[in-house]
């Protein structure tokens, strides 16, 4: 809550263009789209979902105190409470949690990234460097949130607009001067992301994904450019955007027409922002950076192609928000970015075992790309996809397993309500094209077992897909899995 701000139901009406029933003097303290967060003074949005009906839980509510409901319904007849009945739930409710909160991100600086691959990483390196500068950051991702010293672990990607202006509160009230957060595809064209003021936004990279969701590519690409259009209710600052993506071209051509600030990176084409001299090997990257800023040796402990366009997208955001050269490759020293993304599962064998969040086509075929160029020996690489997600990339990942490894052997991710054996039946259709050997075996962490101990000198075991997720979903239920603690507990035994 922010308690410097003081809101009424008429105040919020006006602002939605909401037909008010009710008490329009109430003081609104909190919004909330969750039955189980309200409290006396929380304005209640009730949103009809595919699982749920938020109508459902209105008694309740109301009951635990709640100032008021957001409906797109009309007023039910002998309703006691307050009722704003509006055209659209979810914007009313981004509109509705500004307001309340005090509009938090005009506050602060806010970033906010997306893409299909990177994102995470990247906030994860963008809080770092900010950091050296001496910037105190908080930061929101698919992993964890972070406001000044608390922390805890991430429900959603990007979480509905009432809990971000929450977050962004706590934010401010905690001193921050900068926040970053992912601003995913479907929170995007859900309206998770309306009426927050971003100072800087960057767009990394798309690739088939969330297909089961948006259908189409024109589709989900329609979502992404929300963050720079202006749609979410003000432009951004800064753009960052990759000038090596064919999207990310066409939308750095399309700010600048519009006159808009933008700034470029790359590997390959022309950019304000670029690395040169790159040397990898297990243990990091060495590189030369180049800025519009000056050109300065650089290194880090990441490795690989993908975390190089990582870095830059992070230098590219740090400058826009005031670093220097020198505060951004100090932070690239010592930040190893979000876990779960090519990291390491130490043991003292002679090859290596590294778990990666790689869950779509094309970040499966940059993580094995990244694997084939430091790797000595075998590439064995353990892998499934989601269950009740987009089939249509499940062969494309099983030609590329195939293609880019020596030995693969398709498990179970999270097959959720589907059949194992369907999904490595889709995943078998590409594995069969290219003529490599693998094996099909349900259990993930038989598979990880059976990976290692096919392990000699100088081999590179990949176990792909769940990163940092310490959990699997079979069926309905949730169990704790960790590939870094079965991995662990097999070259124990090893």
């Amino acid at each position: 809550m922010n308690t410097q701000n003081t809101v009424t139901l008429r105040n919020i009406a006006a602002a939605t263009n909401a037909k008010l029933h009710g008490d329009g003097q109430l003081i609104v303290t909190d919004v909330t789209h969750d039955s189980r967060k309200s409290a006396a003074g929380c304005l209640f949005v009730a949103i009809r979902g595919e699982r749920f009906d938020a109508h459902d839980f209105i008694p309740q509510v109301m009951a635990n105190g709640a100032a008021g409901v957001i409906s797109e319904q009309p007023c039910p007849d002998g309703f006691a409470g307050a009722w704003l009945q509006v055209t659209h739930a979810r914007k009313a409710q981004a509109v509705a949690a500004d307001l309340v909160q005090g509009q938090p991100s005009r506050q602060l600086k806010l970033v906010g990234l997306t893409g299909t691959n990177g994102k995470t990483t990247c906030v994860y390196l963008i809080t770092a460097m900010c950091e050296a500068a001496g910037k105190r950051a908080a930061m929101m991702t698919t992993v964890e949130f972070r406001v000044g010293d608390k922390r805890g672990p991430a429900e959603y990607t990007t979480p509905e607009t009432s809990d971000t202006q929450r977050f962004l509160r706590q934010a401010v009230e905690a001193g921050c001067s900068v926040a970053a957060m992912e601003a995913s595809s479907q929170a995007l064209d859900l309206n998770r992301c309306d009426n927050l003021h971003y100072s800087v936004t960057a767009f990394t990279n798309l690739t088939r994904d969330h297909l089961d969701y948006h259908k189409t590519m024109e589709a989900y690409w329609a979502a992404k450019k929300r963050l720079f259009d202006g749609s979410l209710g003000s432009f951004p600052d800064v753009s960052v955007i990759n000038a090596d993506d064919e999207y990310g071209a066409e939308l750095a051509a399309e700010i600048r027409a519009a006159g808009r600030r933008v700034v470029t990176y790359a590997l390959d084409n022309e950019a304000d922002i670029t690395a040169a001299d790159v040397r990898e090997t297990l243990g990091g990257m060495e590189f030369t950076l180049r800025a519009p800023a000056g050109e300065v040796a650089a290194q880090t402990p990441l490795v690989g192609r993908p975390h190089l366009y990582n870095l830059l997208t992070a230098t590219g955001v740090a400058l826009a928000l005031g670093c220097d050269l020198a505060d951004i490759t100090r932070a690239m020293t010592t930040c190893g970015g979000a876990p779960g993304r090519f990291e390491t599962v130490p043991h003292a064998g002679d090859f290596t075992v590294v778990v990666d969040y790689a869950h779509t086509d094309d970040a499966l075929a940059n993580v094995l790309r990244t694997a084939r160029a430091v790797a000595a020996g075998k590439i064995i690489t353990v892998f499934g996809c989601g269950g009740d997600r987009d089939r249509t990339k499940r062969p494309v990942m099983g030609r590329l397993a195939g293609e880019l490894s020596d030995i693969v052997i398709a498990t179970s991710d999270n097959p959720r309500t589907e059949d194992p054996e369907r999904i490595l039946d889709d995943i078998e259709v590409g594995l069969r094209e290219t003529g490599r050997p693998y094996e099909r075996l349900t259990d993930r962490r038989a598979a990880i077992h059976r990976a290692i101990a096919q392990a000699n000198t100088g081999d590179l075991v990949l176990i792909a897909g769940k990163g940092h997720e310490d959990y699997q979903i079979i069926g309905r239920e949730k169990t704790h899995f960790d590939d870094r603690e079965v991995a662990q507990e097999v070259l124990r035994k090893s």
